[in-house]
């Protein structure tokens, strides 16, 4: 694994990568609560075929964090990860991880001439998402943490008493706990820097997705543009059915905006897949790929 410091819209990013920077470039976009390290469980398994790249994105690691929610608008974040792409070489593969999937999905469909082929593992498209989230059901009710992560103290409450909120949200809350002692002394090392939790916490405050009490159904969403949603590219869906947090019926319906979808499911995973059977996750990557030697 090598590291840097690169320059990004006139900010400084931390960016992991794997692999000889000859082969077709992979692009690895993490989620909350998580940094560019968290890919170090999968890219080992695909170095061979990929250059891998993971940076810690906006607010996150040893990334930029700028103050205030309006600067981790979605718009703002999928610039960063356009800049990252121009600088590697355009078009790559782009795979993203929960709230990476959100940047994943926004670059396929608003820079798709940076993204060859699309890759998401337990990441949702903001239609079928924000339609289950709004319908008052079961993906409304497994979404109430959301509203607990956006409140103005959330960081203070996560982070006291050594974290021990953020641990027992991301050790129990999306799925099987699967951290050992050293990973999550790391975790906690990249949760630690200065106005980082904040930071990390504004993903959530910025996004205009609206989540329903359990039961009680919104109805007056505004109306989304959907015709700019769809996703032209190859995209592969990676699923980990024992997910708490993102349930099947928010991937419903997806081939509307995916013509060209395929979907795998990595059985006995959930929210966690690429930590707990990254094998798996890495041999379906490489099935779906074409010949090797034609993908940028």
């Amino acid at each position: 694994m090598r590291s840097e410091f690169m320059d990004l819209n006139g900010q400084p990013f931390f960016v992991r990568s794997w692999g000889d920077p000859s082969l077709p470039t992979l692009l690895m976009l993490h989620g909350f609560p998580e940094y560019g390290g968290a890919w170090g469980d999968l890219a080992p398994h695909l170095s061979h075929r990929f250059h891998c790249v993971a940076p810690d994105q906006r607010g996150y690691g040893q990334s930029w964090a700028p103050e205030g929610a309006d600067n981790y608008v979605t718009s703002a974040l999928v610039s960063d990860m356009g800049a990252l792409i121009e600088q590697l070489g355009a078009p790559v593969t782009v795979m993203g991880h929960d709230w990476g999937a959100a940047v994943a999905y926004g670059l396929a469909m608003f820079k798709p001439k940076l993204v060859e082929r699309l890759i998401i593992a337990n990441g949702v498209h903001p239609v079928p998402f924000q339609r289950e989230m709004a319908a008052g059901g079961a993906q409304s009710e497994a979404s109430q943490y959301i509203n607990m992560l956006r409140s103005p103290d959330s960081a203070n409450a996560m982070s006291a008493n050594n974290f021990a909120g953020i641990e027992k949200f991301f050790r129990r809350h999306l799925g099987k706990d699967w951290l050992d002692d050293a990973t999550l002394a790391k975790y906690k090392t990249e949760w630690a820097r200065p106005g980082r939790l904040n930071a990390m916490l504004n993903w959530y405050r910025a996004s205009p997705l609206q989540v329903a009490a359990p039961g009680e159904p919104i109805t007056d969403l505004p109306a989304l543009p959907l015709d700019r949603l769809r996703v032209h590219c190859p995209h592969l869906l990676l699923w980990g059915p024992d997910d708490r947090a993102l349930l099947p019926q928010s991937t419903e319906d997806l081939e509307q905006f995916a013509a060209d979808l395929t979907r795998v499911t990595i059985p006995d995973t959930d929210h966690w897949l690429i930590h707990q059977d990254p094998r798996a996750v890495a041999k379906a990557i490489v099935n779906w790929m074409p010949d090797k030697g034609t993908s940028s």
